[in-house]
């Protein structure tokens, strides 16, 4: 993964508008994200839910926040630091702090992941 080029992402996010997508969403503090010590593991996780969405934009300044809007709302990831397109066309998107350890992922697939 590379570091967000916020020009890049947004056009990536511009392709997939509109279209049957499948989304994966992660959050988390605790698992294997140990780099948290607050007593207090938390998460959120979603995969392979179909969806579509008429609206997307990336802002901030590093780290940044993700936003698809549907019909009836939002889903945004907030703490991105890192992207990559890969050779099956998904949108990976995580946040990684300074060592490297996973705090969000948004993923997003034509295809079930």
């Amino acid at each position: 993964m590379k570091l967000i080029d916020q020009n890049h992402v947004q056009a990536e996010l511009n392709k997939l508008i509109d279209l049957k997508v499948f989304v994966h969403l992660e959050t988390t503090n605790g698992a294997y994200a140990g780099h948290h010590n607050t007593g207090l593991a938390v998460g959120a996780f979603i995969r392979n839910v179909p969806l579509q969405f008429e609206r997307a934009k990336i802002v901030g300044n590093s780290p940044y926040r993700v936003g698809l809007k549907l019909a009836h709302g939002w889903i945004y990831a907030e703490g991105v630091t890192h992207y990559e397109v890969d050779n099956k066309g998904r949108l990976l998107l995580a946040g990684l702090n300074p060592e490297g350890k996973l705090a969000v992922a948004l993923q997003i697939s034509q295809e079930p992941f």
